[in-house]
């Protein structure tokens, strides 16, 4: 009976692992620009001196989905969404750069850009200040420009431009803080084929109907499988006492 039991263990395992990151997602619905991660497992049979006796339920490195969500238009200035592919650049706490889909910025009381965390956007000459100004605007390409106070319309200077970055999606991990970086640690240079649009964000992928279907549906395979283990717990009983006649 040990294999039934253990066999419905790494499956109950599995499912509490996969429902960890599915209420990951559920809670980033509203994240924008957030890209929900995918569980995976396999089955690995058990190496023994004559033959694979049984299969457990082993987790397979966390996938991204990396599919775009939907752009909402909001009609504020620092609100910015990329088109197709491609990420913004943040400066993380412990100083390394991270990427995100993330665009909702705004100032703080330096004037230095930062993203709905909190966390410095940057440009290509490193962290954006912005001076007290009429307006601000944020061009197709990234490029950030002002209205000096007391300015004419037409009078725009040019501060910097949003480092956008394209690269491979299948070298990105995610880390601890949310933020994506390359799984090898190389730097990733600009790309000046990238292009934003302001006045829109890009909305999470999560689709929450289906989130919460699928926790429906792992809470009932976990179920399933501590009957299972608790049914091989009294099939064991029952063996013990026919052996004990």
């Amino acid at each position: 009976m040990d294999r039934m039991l253990y066999i419905a263990m790494t499956g109950a395992q599995q499912n509490m692992h996969a429902q960890a990151v599915n209420n990951h997602n559920l809670a980033n619905a509203n994240t924008h620009g957030f890209r929900q991660a995918l569980n995976y497992a396999y089955t690995e049979p058990m190496r023994g001196p004559v033959f694979d006796s049984r299969d457990y339920v082993q987790f397979a490195s966390e996938a991204i989905d990396f599919s775009p969500g939907t752009l909402q238009s909001t009609g504020r200035d620092l609100d910015v969404a990329i088109q197709g592919n491609g990420f913004f650049v943040v400066e993380a706490l412990d100083g390394t750069l991270g990427l995100t889909r993330g665009g909702s910025f705004h100032l703080d009381a330096q004037g230095v850009l930062r993203n709905e965390s909190g966390l410095p956007v940057m440009g290509e000459g490193g962290q954006i200040a912005i001076p007290p100004a009429e307006s601000i605007s944020i061009g197709g390409d990234g490029t950030l420009s002002i209205r000096p106070l007391g300015n004419n319309p037409q009078a725009l200077a040019a501060l910097d431009r949003l480092m956008l970055v394209n690269p491979e999606l299948d070298t990105l991990d995610r880390g601890a803080d949310g933020l994506l970086r390359d799984r090898e640690g190389q730097e990733i240079p600009p790309d000046a084929n990238v292009r934003v649009l302001s006045g829109m964000l890009e909305t999470s992928n999560v689709n929450t109907a289906a989130a919460l279907t699928r926790m429906i549906e792992l809470s009932r395979q976990y179920e399933m499988n501590v009957q299972m283990m608790k049914t091989s717990s009294e099939l064991a009983k029952r063996n013990n006492q026919l052996l004990s006649l």
